[in-house]
């Protein structure tokens, strides 16, 4: 009986179909996507990226549910994986019950549950952030509550419902919207810590962890906090990996991809959030191309149970930006995707909107108009190549407003 890699998914992204799935096609190995959402990726389907056998509707958010609709279909699994952020806890369950490669389910969980992980990491009396989970009204009179502060919800992502509070007027009334748009949910509070944003990129075969590099991130001005752009090195200082290797350790994180994402002080660092999957938003494809290291095919290889390739100690200089809308409204110019080289660099625009789409702002990711990402011979060359695109490249809305970065 043919094995199949299946991939768990909710809805397309990129590091699936332009990352992962043609490394899969190289290999020429059987593929199934298992979704929640199927119609959503009947394009990959229109578009020849998929065949129609290579796509069954499973409610992937149970594991029961998958295990029983592959065994109801005899599908044999080579490898089971997943890149979403939603998904690794049930991946990691399905892998487990073939015996395959896999994360620890457990370690998928608290990485994932932002108030899981803030309790483990206190229970092995590692440094964790101030933190308080709000599950009802009465929670908001907490007379120990800490201004300012960050609320966000338990299992949010792509910065959705973040917001800096600085008084309990303000949580009042975060709590009064949140509710509303997420009844029942909760939410967490966190310490506020000021300083630089950096991120861990690891690889991991469960023995040891390799550091990829580090992106220090750009936000937006609070009460929102949207990532407009990062700049990649191969290497951070010692005195700040060793501290996060050891509470990734005990997370339990230790296969594949992670995203650990860390507020530098002067006391060290301070880790916000773990993301235990590759990271996304297009700066996986920056990573590949800055260390010339292929993430998807040794991503692959370890869910194949392959020795753990090492990445390249050196590294191009890298950088992605994002055109952000800072206001609602209908797009009118939208420049067409392309590849550009400039002074020894080679930049990749892509656009994530169309011309006449109308715009409701979000405050988060979703507000991303357009992505530039560019390597080139130094940061500052690429800056400034990066810089005069961004400008000759600007998606500009309806009476000719063009819109500026957040």
């Amino acid at each position: 009986m043919e094995k199949h890699f299946i991939i768990v998914a909710h809805v397309p992204t990129k590091s699936i179909t332009q990352g992962f799935i043609p490394e899969l096609r190289q290999r020429a190995l059987p593929l199934l996507i298992v979704t929640d959402q199927p119609e959503r990726h009947q394009y990959l389907i229109d578009q020849g990226i998929l065949q129609s056998n290579e796509l069954l509707a499973i409610d992937v958010f149970n594991p029961i549910a998958v295990l029983n609709t592959l065994n109801q279909h005899q599908i044999t699994p080579a490898a089971v994986f997943s890149n979403s952020d939603h998904l690794q806890t049930s991946t990691a369950m399905v892998a487990e019950y073939y015996q395959l490669p896999r994360k620890d389910w457990q370690a998928c969980f608290k990485a994932k549950n932002k108030l899981a992980m803030r309790r483990a990491l206190k229970s092995a009396a590692l440094d964790t952030l101030w933190f308080k989970p709000i599950l009802e009204v009465d929670d908001l009179a907490d007379p120990s509550i800490r201004f300012p502060c960050i609320a966000k919800p338990v299992e949010g992502v792509a910065s959705e419902h973040v917001s800096l509070l600085s008084s309990t007027e303000e949580l009042q009334q975060y709590s009064a919207q949140f509710w509303q748009q997420n009844p029942t949910q909760t939410f967490l509070l966190e310490e506020f810590i000021s300083g630089p944003l950096f991120t861990l990129e690891t690889l991991g075969d469960g023995q040891d962890i390799q550091i990829l590099g580090s992106f220090e991130t750009f936000l937006s001005k609070p009460p929102s906090f949207i990532e407009l752009g990062q700049t990649f090195n191969r290497t951070l200082p010692t005195d700040a990996v060793k501290p996060l290797l050891e509470q990734l350790k005990a997370i339990g994180v230790g296969f594949g991809s992670c995203h650990t994402e860390f507020i530098m002080t002067d006391h060290g660092p301070r880790l916000i959030e773990i993301n235990y999957r590759n990271i996304g938003d297009q700066s996986d494809f920056l990573l590949s191309q800055a260390l010339q290291f292929n993430l998807f095919a040794a991503v692959i290889d370890l869910y194949l149970g392959l020795p753990m390739p090492l990445a390249p100690s050196e590294s191009d200089s890298a950088q992605i930006y994002c055109q952000i809308a800072d206001r609602s409204g209908r797009i009118e110019y939208v420049p067409e995707s392309r590849e550009i080289e400039r002074e020894g660099c080679t930049v990749h625009y892509e656009p994530l909107c169309k011309a006449g789409q109308q715009h409701q702002q979000d405050h988060s990711n979703r507000d991303y108009l357009s992505i530039f990402r560019g390597t080139g011979p130094s940061q500052r060359i690429l800056s400034a190549v990066m810089n005069d695109l961004m400008e000759e490249l600007a998606i500009q809305f309806a009476a000719d407003e063009t819109m500026q970065e957040a």
